[in-house]
């Protein structure tokens, strides 16, 4: 580990706020990537018989265990529970609901408060919240990341070719950012989700279109104040090529107020996302998505865990995720020293 990496490290640490927020993000994490382990209506382990299976891998008729028919196995019915624990056990995950499970005989019509079985009620078509806040969480958080990750790269690309090179170069991209920048966003959202099938990488690719021009200004202005810096001049007299001079020498500047906005974007992105799921603009029907809850939630007023459920997951995502990112920028400031 190099000397500045260590620095960086400590730095980081040296923010507790976004340290733990770290270390609790990074569980929530592990637990919703593991969703299929902790919230699904197939056991995670059968022996039936002289054998060990596995539903959650692979699906068995129900003929595999005895029964009468050749579709897959109903692991919550009752004569395939029969079926299997007349000549073996099953081992069930914490919540025997997968996201788009619906439970048929809830103690109260649906929306039900929570209940024992279902530990956050269920939605008004009968499925588990705490089963679709666990893979809503983890496809907002997914494709936060991604989104951010690219909309990043291209930003900071964009943003370095017109800093460093500036002239013609700089003018040109300039006025095509203005012009694309000041296109109605939100409304070509909106028609692009209507016009296209709805989908994880469909929205990701109509996102992608307008998150990344938030990053160019603040790469471009750091790209426009170091390249006239002493030992800038001095790699290029050196013979440094352009791509070693802006990668080494001036993107490490730049990266400051390039991690300042980032958790902007991951948030942002999150929220972009929830909102067309608000709308009906987002995820397929069914999916499990945070926005659909939070629509749900105001349609059933009566049912008032839908909608505080909702707000709580994403409040606590967007907290953690700003705090991390605060933690992230400190890190890389040059300027910063830790105690």
């Amino acid at each position: 580990m190099t000397p500045i990496t260590q620095r960086r490290l400590h730095q980081f640490k040296a923010n507790k706020r976004g340290y733990w927020s770290f270390w609790v993000f990074m569980v929530l994490l592990f637990v919703c990537l593991s969703a299929e382990f902790i919230a699904n209506d197939k056991p995670l382990l059968v022996k039936f018989e002289n054998g060990y299976y596995m539903p959650v891998f692979k699906n068995y008729p129900e003929t595999f265990w005895g029964g009468d028919f050749e579709t897959e196995t109903d692991y919550r019915d009752a004569f395939a529970q029969d079926l299997i624990e007349d000549k073996g056990w099953m081992i069930w995950p914490f919540i025997r609901f997968s996201y788009d499970t619906i439970n048929y005989n809830p103690p109260t019509p649906v929306p039900s408060a929570p209940t024992f079985e279902n530990i956050l009620g269920t939605d008004d078509q009968g499925r588990d919240v705490a089963a679709r806040v666990i893979y809503g969480f983890r496809i907002s958080i997914l494709f936060g990341l991604i989104l951010t990750f690219i909309s990043s790269l291209f930003g900071v690309f964009m943003g370095a070719i017109q800093g460093f090179y500036g002239g013609k170069t700089d003018l040109i991209l300039q006025r095509i950012l203005e012009v694309w920048s000041s296109l109605p966003s939100l409304y070509i959202l909106i028609i692009f989700s209507a016009l296209f099938i709805p989908g994880f990488w469909t929205l990701l690719l109509i996102l992608l279109l307008f998150s990344w021009v938030s990053l160019v200004d603040v790469v471009r202005a750091e790209f426009l104040r170091a390249r006239n810096f002493d030992y800038v001049r001095a790699a290029g007299a050196l013979g440094l090529s352009d791509r070693k001079i802006m990668v080494r020498h001036i993107l490490p500047n730049a990266m400051v107020a390039t991690m300042s906005f980032m958790p902007f974007i991951l948030t942002g992105s999150i929220t972009a996302l929830t909102s067309l799921d608000f709308l009906g603009l987002g995820l397929p029907p069914g999916s499990a998505s945070l926005g659909e809850l939070l629509l749900q939630g105001r349609n059933n007023l009566q049912a008032p865990w839908l909608g505080f459920t909702a707000f709580l997951v994403l409040a606590v995502m967007l907290t953690l995720l700003t705090f991390i990112g605060e933690a992230v920028r400190d890190a890389f400031d040059p300027r910063k020293t830790s105690v």
